[in-house]
């Protein structure tokens, strides 16, 4: 009989979860300082050094428990198998890309709000994933219905819902990982 092992799989999306789980213990030991210090974005002076490195670093905090494991159920469901296609260096682009866009765009167009949390990354493999068996010349009808229904639902919750979900944010990841998507799987 053959031993097990549990293999490490994932390493960008694996890394990324635990950091992001040290990053939601440590805000609950500092009382949610640390996240606003540094895992928050929001329109800071661009004196401030710290302003840069929470473009980066916003997608790393979380607003609590709940908000954390609805990101983190769905990087596990499609992160690995994102990483194995893709390769961990794509993927960890794909994840500083989102969170450099969705910062900026957060900066520039909403002054009063803040910005934390992987949901522009998790859209970003979804839209990613809907196009893992893309060809050339062809649109996947998959894409077609997960743009639909993904972004659709974040147009219309941006219009008619007020909440401190940036819909913004996950339609930008969306964007994101469609024209990554698409960009790596056309045959040259």
């Amino acid at each position: 009989m053959k031993k097990l092992k549990i293999t490490f799989n994932s390493p960008v999306v694996l890394g990324f979860l635990f950091a992001s789980l040290a990053v939601l213990i440590l805000g609950f030991v500092t009382g949610g300082a640390s996240n606003e210090m540094l895992f928050m974005t929001y329109h800071s002076s661009l004196k401030n050094p710290l302003t840069y490195v929470r473009f980066f670093t916003h997608v790393l905090g979380h607003s609590g428990w709940a908000h954390y494991i609805g990101n983190a159920s769905y990087l596990l469901l499609l992160g690995p198998m994102l990483e194995e296609k893709y390769g961990s260096k794509r993927i960890l682009q794909v994840i500083a890309i989102t969170a450099v866009v969705t910062a900026l765009v957060n900066y520039a167009l909403f002054w009063n709000v803040a910005l934390c949390g992987a949901s522009g990354v998790v859209f970003a493999f979804i839209l990613l994933t809907s196009f893992t068996s893309f060809k050339n010349g062809e649109i996947p009808l998959t894409f077609i219905l997960v743009a639909i229904v993904f972004v659709g639902q974040q147009v219309y919750e941006g219009l008619f819902i007020q909440d401190d979900i940036s819909n913004l944010s996950h339609i930008l990841g969306g964007i994101i990982g469609a024209v990554v998507g698409f960009k790596l799987n056309r045959k040259r």
